[in-house]
């Protein structure tokens, strides 16, 4: 037996908030929305795949923003990706750097934190 991998991250949003979903991390970030499995259609949300990124977006009808607890994605054009936030209205603080990456902390339209890393060599 062993774990070895992430499949998904799954972080909140509110409900009805799906279309402010797809502006943020469709638009801004780039990601590409896949279908939801027609079993969970109903229940709201919106999945995002990059890649080997899977990022879901589930509705939580006692939303309560992940504030620290935050998923750390993996960039190319860190600067760029700033930039676009920014001109959005949204906040960006640029992190210290951690081994081999630079780094920037956003947060989403529903206050969820997200850490961007972009690797900038050994």
């Amino acid at each position: 037996m062993r774990v070895y991998g992430i499949d998904h991250v799954q972080l909140a949003i509110p409900p009805h908030s799906e279309d402010l979903a797809r502006m943020f991390y469709g638009e801004i970030l780039g990601l590409s929305e896949q279908p939801k499995p027609e079993h969970l259609v109903q229940r709201g949300g919106v999945w995002f795949e990059q890649g080997d990124l899977k990022l879901h977006l589930g509705v939580d009808w006692n939303f309560c923003p992940a504030t620290k607890a935050h998923p750390g994605l993996l960039v190319e054009g860190l600067d760029e990706l700033i930039d676009r936030c920014e001109v959005a209205g949204y906040k960006i603080s640029i992190g210290e750097g951690i081994r081999s990456y630079r780094q920037a902390y956003a947060f989403d339209p529903f206050g969820n934190r997200l850490e961007l890393l972009e690797f900038i060599g050994e």
